[in-house]
C-alpha cells in the first residue's frame, strides 16, 4: 500500500493541470457500420494525456490498440480503464436482472456475475456499470428490468453476490472486473415512473429502503458508484454532497470512484443549478464525483473553475488519487494488456452456457396453473403462436452487451427439443386466421406475448405497462377456441393483464431469459424441473394501483368492505394480483409454524428461527421461504412487513426440510424520529411463509427487553 501511495503521489508531482484533468475525463468510442472504434481525434487525446478511461469501446483488439496509445506513446504513460454496462452477461446472456432476481439464489447471482467478468476481461473491458441497485416499486419505469425488485434486504443480498462476483477478492486478476453500484440513490421513484423525472421522498425512505443496498455494496467492496441522473428534492444528485460526501464517503466509508451518469454533468446546466460549464464542473467534483462520464465538461471547465476559485486544486488531486488507486488495484499498471490477452476457451463457453440454462430455468415463474403443466411427453400437437415465439433476439432483452441473436435459443426451439415426438405447429400470429387455424389443429396451445426487448430498460417508461393491443386481439381470439391454453409473458416489468389471468390455463412469467431462454421453458414445460422462480416484486392488478408493494405501513383506517371510509378503491381491489414471493411448483408445500431458540432478546443477542416444510405433492422441487416480521407497536410506524431473510430448500417427495434462519438484535432495529437507528423494547411478530400473502404465513413471537 505505501508503495502504490508513493507511485500515486510521484505521478501526481509530474503531472500539469491537463494531465490531472485528463485522468478525470472518460471519453466514448465512436460508432461506424463495423461497430465501436476511436477516430484519430480521440487517439490524439489519449496520447496526449487527456482521457483517462473510454466507454463502450468494444473487442479486442480495438482495445489493445487504445492500451498502446496510452502505455507506448503518451508522456506519462499511464493505462486507460475500458468500461462497459455489462448488467447480465457479455457474449453469454442470462436473465435481465429483475428475472434472475426471481430465483432469489444469491451462489447463482454470483456465478453468472462471474461468467459475464471472465467473458468481458477477455475482450478487455475493466470495469462495469453494474449491479443496479435502485430499489424499484414502479413498473412504469423501463429500468425496473434492471433491478432487483421492490425489497432492500433482497437487493443487498444482490448487491453482496454481484459485488463478488464481479471482483472477485483481487482486482489485479485478468478475468476481475471493477464492479460500479448505481444508481445513488433513489432512481426508481421517478415522479409517474417517468424516465430521468425529478423524485421527491422522506429522510426515512432514503434510510430504509434506497440506502441499504448501496451500504451493502459498499461493505463488499464495490469499486466504483454512479449517482442517479435525477434531482432529489430540488438536489440533482451528480451535485448533491450531502449524500454523495456526507452520506457515501464519510458515513459508509466508501474510498472508491465516484463516475457520473452518461452526460450528468454536463445536465447540471438543464438542471438549473449551474450557469456554465465551469459551475457544473465545479459543482459536480466539489460534490465528489470524480470521472466525468463523456460530456467534456471537465475537460472544458475545471481549469477555468480553478481559474476562477471554484474548485481547489487539492479537491483535483484527490479525485486523481482515487482513479490511479483504482487503475493500480486493477493491475493496469503492471500488466496492462493482461485483460484481452487470451481468447476464451470453448469449454468455458460451454460451461457459461449451462449456467444460462440454469439460470434462465430458476427465473422462471409460473404465476397460475390450472393441472395443464407439467405437458406430457405424449402431447401429440402443440400449437407455440405469437410474436415471440420465434424471436430469439428479443429473448436477450436491454443492455444486452456482445450478445449475439444468432447465439440465442428462441421459445420454438427450444420447444423442439424437449417435445420430439410432439407435432409442432408454428404461426407468429400476424396473421390472426392462419394462427387460429394451427390452434384449431392442436391439443394444446403456447401462447407466446410480451414486449420486445426495447419496451424496456432506459427511456423506455410505459404509462400504461400492458400487453399490447394487437397481442390481446390475438390472444383473445384463441381463448375462444376453448383450447387448454399456455401462456409466457417476455417482460422486463410486471404486466398489467386480468382479462388474460381469467382466461389462461397457465400464465408464466418469462421475463427476458437470456441465450439459453428456449431451452429453459422447454425444461419448465415438459416437466424435467419444477419452476422454483418467485416474483421480486408484486404484480398489480390494475395500473391504478402503481406503485403498489407489500411493505405499506399501517393506517389509521385500514380497509374494510363494511365501512365506506376505509383506505381502499372504489373500483379495483387494495391486493395486487400475486403479492411479493409468489410462485407455483409443481408440487404442494405445507408450512408448519415457526420456532424461536429463545422467547426474549437482550442487545447483541441471537436468535434461530426454523420452520419444517413438507413437500406433499408427486414431484421433487425447490422451495424458496421468506421470513419477516412486523413491529406492533413502535416509536414511529412500522411496515405491515419487513423481510428479513430468505432462503431456498430443496426437497424430495414426500420429504420434510427445516428452514433456519438466525437474527439478531440489529435486525429489529430502525430509525427513530431523529433519524437516529435503535432498538426499541416490544414484541416482535417472526412471520414465515411461501410469499407476503399474510393469508399463507405462519408466525411466533419473541420479546426484546433492551434500549441501545
Amino acid at each position: 500500500m505505501m508503495e502504490d501511495a508513493a507511485r500515486i503521489e510521484g505521478l501526481l508531482q509530474a503531472m500539469t493541470l491537463e494531465d490531472k484533468v485528463g485522468q478525470l475525463a472518460m471519453i466514448r468510442a465512436d460508432f461506424d457500420a463495423a461497430g465501436s472504434t476511436l477516430l484519430a481525434p480521440k487517439v490524439a487525446d489519449i496520447t496526449a494525456g487527456r482521457a483517462g478511461s473510454v466507454l463502450d469501446l468494444r473487442g479486442a483488439s480495438a482495445i489493445l490498440a487504445a492500451q498502446k496509445a496510452a502505455v507506448e506513446e503518451s508522456r506519462l504513460k499511464i493505462p486507460l480503464l475500458f468500461t462497459l454496462d455489462v448488467l447480465h452477461g457479455y457474449r453469454t446472456i442470462f436473465p435481465v436482472p429483475l428475472g434472475e432476481a426471481a430465483a432469489f439464489d444469491p451462489d447463482l447471482w454470483e456465478r453468472t456475475a462471474r461468467a459475464a467478468a471472465i467473458e468481458a476481461a477477455a475482450d478487455g473491458i475493466a470495469l462495469t456499470y453494474a449491479p443496479m441497485l435502485d430499489v424499484a416499486r414502479d413498473p412504469r419505469w423501463g429500468r425496473i428490468v434492471e433491478s432487483a425488485g421492490e425489497d432492500p434486504v433482497v437487493t443487498a443480498r444482490f448487491a453482496e453476490a454481484k459485488v463478488k462476483g464481479f471482483q472477485t477478492d483481487d482486482l489485479a486478476r485478468g478475468d476481475a472486473l471493477a464492479a460500479t453500484a448505481k444508481h445513488f440513490a433513489g432512481y426508481a421513484a421517478v415522479n409517474a415512473g417517468r424516465e430521468y423525472a425529478s423524485a421527491d421522498f422522506s429522510q426515512r425512505t432514503v434510510e430504509e429502503v434506497y440506502l441499504p443496498p448501496f451500504a451493502a455494496s459498499v461493505n463488499a467492496g464495490v469499486a466504483a458508484i454512479m449517482p442517479a441522473f435525477i434531482e432529489l428534492a430540488g438536489v440533482p444528485l451528480t451535485a448533491h454532497r450531502a449524500l454523495l460526501t456526507g452520506v457515501l464517503r464519510e458515513r459508509l466509508g466508501f474510498d472508491g470512484l465516484l463516475i457520473s451518469d452518461f452526460f450528468a454533468v454536463a445536465e447540471l446546466i438543464k438542471h438549473g443549478v449551474a450557469a456554465d460549464t465551469a459551475e457544473a464542473a465545479a459543482l459536480a467534483l466539489n460534490a465528489g464525483v470524480d470521472i466525468d462520464m463523456a460530456s467534456g465538461t471537465y475537460t472544458d471547465g475545471l481549469p477555468e473553475a480553478l481559474a476562477r476559485g471554484l474548485v481547489r486544486i487539492e479537491t483535483i488531486d484527490a479525485a486523481v488519487r482515487r482513479v490511479l488507486a483504482l487503475k493500480l488495484a486493477l493491475g493496469l499498471f503492471d500488466k496492462p494488456y493482461a485483460r484481452g490477452e487470451n481468447a476464451l476457451a470453448p469449454a468455458t463457453v460451454e460451461a457459461h452456457r449451462a449456467l444460462a440454462r440454469e439460470a434462465a430455468r430458476k427465473s422462471i415463474v409460473l404465476l397460475q396453473n390450472n393441472g395443464v403443466l407439467p405437458l406430457s411427453a405424449q402431447t401429440g400437437r402443440l400449437a407455440v403462436i405469437g410474436p415471440l415465439a420465434d424471436a430469439p433476439g428479443e429473448m436477450l432483452g436491454p443492455w444486452r452487451a456482445a450478445g449475439e441473436a444468432s447465439e440465442a435459443v428462441s421459445f420454438l426451439d427450444g420447444v423442439k427439443a424437449a417435445f420430439p415426438h410432439t407435432v409442432i405447429v408454428y404461426a407468429n400470429g400476424a396473421h390472426i386466421p392462419a394462427a387460429l387455424e394451427a390452434a384449431r389443429s392442436a391439443d394444446a396451445v403456447l401462447l407466446c406475448l410480451g414486449e420486445t426487448a426495447n419496451m424496456s430498460g432506459e427511456a423506455n417508461s410505459r404509462a400504461r405497462p400492458v400487453v399490447p393491443e394487437a397481442q390481446r386481439a390475438l390472444a383473445e381470439a384463441v381463448f375462444e377456441l376453448g383450447k387448454p391454453v399456455i401462456v409466457t409473458l417476455t417482460s422486463g416489468r410486471p404486466l398489467v393483464a386480468p382479462w388474460l389471468f381469467e382466461k389462461a390455463d397457465a400464465v408464466l412469467a418469462a421475463w427476458f431469459l437470456g441465450s439459453e431462454a428456449g431451452n429453459a421453458l422447454g425444461d419448465i414445460l415438459s416437466g424435467a424441473v419444477s419452476p422454483s422462480g418467485k416474483l421480486p416484486l408484486s404484480w398489480p392488478f390494475d395500473v391504478g394501483q402503481i406503485p403498489i408493494y407489500y411493505g405499506e405501513r399501517p393506517t389509521g383506517r385500514p380497509a374494510d368492505p363494511e365501512n365506506h371510509d376505509t383506505s381502499k378503491y372504489i373500483d379495483a381491489p387494495n391486493e395486487p394480483k400475486f403479492p411479493f414471493g409468489h410462485g407455483i411448483a409443481y408440487t404442494t408445500f405445507d408450512y408448519g409454524e415457526p420456532r424461536a431458540s429463545v422467547e426474549t432478546l437482550r442487545a447483541g443477542e441471537s436468535v434461530a428461527v426454523e420452520v419444517d416444510i413438507a413437500n406433499v405433492g408427486g414431484m421433487a422441487a425447490e422451495e424458496i421461504v421468506y421470513l419477516f416480521i412486523r413491529d406492533p407497536l413502535a416509536s414511529v410506524t412500522r411496515p405491515l412487513l419487513e423481510l428479513k431473510a430468505f432462503t431456498k430448500i430443496k426437497t424430495l417427495s414426500g420429504e420434510r426440510v427445516t428452514a433456519r434462519f438466525d437474527l439478531t438484535t440489529d435486525d429489529f432495529s430502525f430509525p427513530d424520529a431523529d433519524a437516529i437507528r435503535r432498538i426499541e423494547p416490544g414484541e416482535i411478530e417472526i412471520l414465515t411463509g411461501p410469499s407476503a400473502d399474510a393469508a399463507l404465513l405462519t408466525r411466533c413471537r419473541v420479546r426484546v427487553v433492551t434500549v441501545d
